[in-house]
């Protein structure tokens, strides 16, 4: 299998980026909310794994800078801080601050 090879990501709330290189997780996770809010899905998990807590952070620092992010918390299940549940905006909601 070739690196560059572009790969399919399905569109289903949950979004591994352990197939993924580093720098391009900024673009795939802003990205993907925009494609889960065209589908009307707005309960995410983004796994991110544990390891250093480099990607975390990246991931994170995505989701406080989007508008279409209503919270997210680090997962509590046995995965603990290895994934973030994200809450999206609905399509149609005002993406403003009330």
């Amino acid at each position: 299998m070739v690196d560059d090879e572009p790969i399919e990501v399905p569109v289903d709330g949950i979004l591994d980026l352990h197939a993924f290189h580093p720098a391009d997780v900024k673009e795939l996770v802003s990205d993907y909310i925009g494609a889960c809010r065209k589908k009307g899905i707005l309960d995410l998990r983004i796994i991110h794994g544990k390891g250093t807590g480099a990607l975390r952070r990246t991931v994170h620092a995505v989701l406080e800078r989007s508008a279409e992010v209503v919270s997210f918390r680090l997962s509590g299940d046995t995965s603990g801080w290895g994934a973030t549940l994200v809450r999206l905006r609905a399509a149609d909601e005002n993406s403003c601050d009330d």
